[in-house]
């Protein structure tokens, strides 16, 4: 085969079953950690766009998004410590700054249904304190005198 002529067949379109063994082979080099992964920086990136705080992002501005994005590497890093350990504080420290920059636009954590425990909390926790911690009451440690309160 001459040079144009390998040329010509270099600059041709794939054909579909070329095409589909591209993907095949694309496919078996696939893990699902690394999906992972990218999902959480492309959530996280995103995120932060969504803050409207880089400069000519302004009018993308869109809190609920932002939580969203939070709420959303918040429920996958657990995944991300497990199968990719060293990646784990980076994602850490981009959902800090996504969480500082989602307090400075003004956003608000969705409240948590009635009933559902908080974020982190064991299974099997208890949703609500008990009615002798409730917060307008002193807890144990300061009713017994061991815990200092300023200003008390």
């Amino acid at each position: 085969m001459s040079d144009a002529e390998q040329r010509i067949e270099d600059a041709r379109e794939p054909t579909e079953e070329e095409l589909r063994a591209a993907y095949e082979a694309q496919i078996k080099k696939l893990r699902v950690e690394h999906l992972v992964l990218e999902h959480v920086v492309t959530l996280a990136n995103l995120g932060m766009r969504r803050t409207g705080l880089a400069p000519g992002t302004e009018d993308e501005r869109d809190a609920e998004q932002v939580r969203l994005a939070i709420e959303s590497i918040r429920a996958l890093l657990p995944l991300i410590e497990q199968t990719a350990p060293s990646q784990a504080g980076p994602i850490r420290d981009a959902l800090s700054q996504l969480q500082l920059a989602f307090v400075r636009i003004g956003g608000q954590p969705r409240a948590a249904p009635q009933g559902t425990p908080p974020a982190g909390a064991p299974a099997g926790a208890p949703s609500e304190p008990p009615a002798s911690e409730k917060r307008d009451e002193p807890g144990p440690a300061q009713r017994s005198g061991r815990l200092w309160v300023p200003g008390q």
